[in-house]
C-alpha cells in the first residue's frame, strides 16, 4: 500500500513539474525525461512525459478508411529517390518523380541487394509517399475500387512502397516470391495479403509492402498476423519480450489518457516509440 500511495505521489508530483516544463503549444515536449526510477526487479527506468499527439506518429501507424493519416505522421526524411543514385543501385523507378522515407530507402537497398545476391534482380518500385494532392487526384481518377481517399492511404505516410517486377506481374514473378518470404527480415510486411481481406478490408495486393522495423516485422511473420492483427495483440499482452537475430526486445503497450502520458523506458537501451493512430503506444526496447 505503501509503494502504490508513493508512485501516486510522485506521479502527480512529476505532472506538475510536466506543466512547469510546458514547450508552449499547452503539451510537454516528447521524450522530456522526468525521473529515474526503480522497478520491483531492482532495475532502473526513467519515467518519460510522452504527448498525446505521438499516438499519431511512427511506423506502426494503422491507416485505413477509419484511420486517417495525422499531418505528424508523415515521415520527416522524405527524399525525392532519382536524386540519391547510392540508394537506387539495384532496382528501377517507373517514375522518377518517386518519392520516400529515406529510413525506408535505405532498408529498400539492403534488400534488392541480398535478392540480387541469390539471382532475383529485376526489381522497381512503381509508386512511394504521396501527398494528399496526388492521393486524392488518384481516387478521383481510378474510383474507390482501386485507390483510398486523400489522407486514408498508407501512401501518404512514406512508409509504404509499390514494388514491381520488370519480368511479369508481382503474384507470378520471383521478385514476388522472394520478397513474400525475405522482406520480414528487412522489417517489411506483406501489407495485404490474399487471405486477410476481411480484415484489412484491401484486396490482395502483392506489390504493396510496408515498412514497421524489427522485430515487429518478424513477429508478425511467425504469428502470421496483418498489422490490424498485431496491434490489436500487442494490446491485449500489453507487454513482449521476443529474440530476433539475437537480440532480446522488450515491447510494451501504454494507452494515452489526457494530453500527456509517463511511460517508463529502461534505463541505457535503445528506445523506439511509436503510437498506433488509435489511443495508444509501443515502446520498444533493447540494449
Amino acid at each position: 500500500m505503501k509503494k502504490r500511495v508513493f508512485c501516486a505521489v510522485l506521479i502527480a508530483l512529476l505532472g506538475w513539474e510536466a506543466l512547469r516544463q510546458m514547450n508552449g503549444t499547452g503539451e510537454p515536449a516528447d521524450g522530456l525525461q522526468m525521473v529515474q526510477v526503480m522497478n520491483g526487479e531492482g532495475k532502473r527506468s526513467d519515467l518519460t512525459a510522452v504527448s498525446a499527439s505521438r499516438v499519431h506518429q511512427g511506423n506502426l501507424l494503422l491507416v485505413n478508411k477509419d484511420y486517417p493519416v495525422h499531418s505528424e505522421g508523415v515521415t520527416s526524411d522524405i527524399i525525392k529517390l532519382a536524386e540519391h543514385r547510392e540508394l537506387t543501385a539495384g532496382y528501377a523507378l517507373l517514375d522518377n518523380d518517386t518519392r520516400l522515407s529515406k529510413t525506408v530507402a535505405l532498408q529498400f537497398s539492403k534488400m534488392v541487394e541480398a535478392a540480387a545476391g541469390e539471382g532475383v534482380s529485376q526489381f522497381l518500385i512503381s509508386s512511394g509517399y504521396r501527398d494528399t494532392d496526388k492521393q486524392k487526384q488518384l481516387y478521383e481518377e481510378k474510383g474507390a475500387d482501386y485507390a483510398l481517399p486523400p489522407g486514408h492511404s498508407e501512401h501518404n505516410l512514406g512508409l509504404s512502397l509499390d514494388i514491381g517486377s520488370s519480368q511479369m506481374e508481382m503474384s507470378r514473378a520471383p521478385e514476388g516470391r522472394w520478397l513474400e518470404a525475405n522482406a520480414w527480415d528487412y522489417g517489411f510486411i506483406l501489407r495485404y495479403p490474399k487471405d486477410k481481406s476481411d480484415i484489412t478490408g484491401i484486396q490482395y495486393e502483392p506489390w504493396h509492402f510496408r515498412y514497421v522495423g524489427l522485430p515487429h516485422s518478424i513477429i508478425m511473420r511467425d504469428k502470421h498476423y496483418t498489422l490490424e492483427e498485431y496491434l490489436d495483440f500487442l494490446k491485449e499482452q500489453q507487454s513482449v519480450t521476443v529474440k530476433v537475430k539475437g537480440t532480446v526486445y522488450q515491447i510494451s503497450y501504454y494507452p494515452v489518457n489526457g494530453s500527456s502520458t509517463f511511460i517508463p523506458v529502461p534505463a541505457g537501451q535503445q528506445c523506439d516509440i511509436s503510437g498506433n493512430n488509435i489511443e495508444g503506444l509501443i515502446i520498444t526496447s533493447h540494449p
